[in-house]
Parts: structure tokens; sequence; C-alpha cells
């Protein structure tokens, strides 16, 4: 699998060719500018984006950021760790 970079004009010229590319599994990327950059992804009706349920999710994971619940790792070490007490 390549990764594909064109620039936002080439994409514009050319998307239906893009789209095609994505579509097959391969890595496109839209270069805006010098500092910007897409990622061309297709998604499926089993992709579940901000849905109600992940919402839910993502709210409970911040309160307990909040809450301090959370495992601080600062090393590899720490890591290896952390993963061994699973």
């Amino acid at each position: 699998m390549a990764i594909i970079q064109t620039t936002s004009r080439q994409f514009r010229d050319k998307q239906k060719d893009f789209f095609e590319l994505a579509d097959k599994g391969e890595k496109v990327i839209i270069r805006r500018g010098k500092k910007q950059a897409y990622l061309l992804t297709p998604i499926n009706e089993d992709d579940i984006y901000f849905t109600p349920a992940i919402l839910e999710k993502i709210n409970k994971s911040i309160k307990q950021v909040k809450e301090g619940k959370v495992t601080k790792i600062e090393t590899g070490e720490e890591l290896t760790q952390f993963f061994d007490n699973l």
C-alpha cells in the first residue's frame, strides 16, 4: 500500500481518481499549503462517529480526568510495568 500525496489543486482537478484510490485502501494525503495536510478516508455505515453512546463515554472520561482517576505513565519502564499488570 502506497501513500499518495497531492496538492489541493491537483485534488480538485482529479477528485474522482483520488476517491477511487482511497476506496481501494490507498492512503491519500492532500496538502494545503506548507503547514496543513488531510487524510482522505472512506467511511461506511459501521462507523460510529459521535453517537450518543460515544459522547457518553467521552464525557465519562473527561469526568474521570477531572477527578484524577487516571494512570500517569512517564517512562518506558512504567509503561512496561503497566502492561505487565493488565
